[in-house]
């Protein structure tokens, strides 16, 4: 396993989307890596693969379980623990039907996870980042945090939290060399979208024809882009959209 000089970095959700592009191109930049996530053998797939470049740890994680954010800190290597980058990037939206007909189901895990794994993570976290010289939490929200849609309800809701708990933080650490981020991705081309519907294929494809979305690479360069800003910098949130996409006029339904 390989040393490294630059700051450790850990990333919840590595294992697909921008979670796994932002191991990558940190990694390839040589961080320390600290990825976490629920499928380990994608994460076993990933230390192949950047071990070359960096020092990698990864780690089995649900971020809805408390107990288990709590244990995967206290287990860290001594060599991880001066954790100075955090990437917030666990999450997911499920279904985009109208709301009475959605599931309860959906809505808990979407809540669970956008919202208590991120704060679950944060909270635990926020100790071994205030230790460091300079340390940066980068929260993955949306879009859907500020511009309302059809079928974002919870969704878009929780990503709202993000984005405010993000704000919040940076008041509370004023000051401080703790710098929070609020980053808010528009169309992304992501397994994320193959998760929000079930994994229909079809429906996929029908958001991407005939755009040309965000890619993750594109979310990853930005991310580190935030973490390398010098130490007096504070890069509150970033919108960010493909040329295809922009805002809609508010709709109006005429009877």
């Amino acid at each position: 396993m390989m040393t490294s000089r630059l700051p450790t970095v850990l990333i919840t959700g590595a294992t697909s989307g921008f979670g796994r592009a932002a191991a990558r191109r940190f990694g390839e930049m040589g961080y320390a890596l600290i990825l976490t996530g629920r499928r380990q053998e994608r994460l076993a797939e990933l230390a192949d693969e950047l071990s070359q470049h960096c020092a990698v740890y990864t780690y089995s994680l649900d971020v809805r379980d408390s107990e288990a954010v709590v244990d995967m800190v206290q287990q860290l290597p001594q060599e991880f623990r001066n954790i100075e980058i955090l990437i917030n990037n666990a999450g997911l939206a499920l279904g985009a039907g109208v709301a009475h007909q959605s599931s309860l189901d959906d809505w808990h895990t979407m809540i669970n996870t956008n919202i208590t794994g991120l704060v679950n993570v944060t909270h635990s976290l926020l100790p071994i980042l205030l230790e460091q010289p300079k340390s940066t939490i980068i929260n993955l929200a949306s879009i859907a945090s500020n511009w309302c849609y059809p079928g974002a309800h919870v969704y878009g809701a929780s990503k709202a939290f993000v984005a405010q708990f993000s704000r919040n933080l940076r008041s509370d650490y004023a000051g401080t060399p703790l710098r929070i981020t609020s980053l808010e991705p528009g169309l992304s081309e992501s397994e994320f979208s193959l998760v929000r519907f079930g994994g229909d294929q079809d429906k996929y494809n029908q958001i991407y024809n005939g755009t040309n979305p965000l890619q993750p690479e594109d979310i990853a360069d930005i991310m580190l882009w935030i973490a390398e800003q010098p130490s007096h910098i504070n890069i509150n949130s970033i919108e960010v959209m493909p040329t295809s996409q922009a805002w809609d006029n508010f709709k109006v339904v005429k009877s």
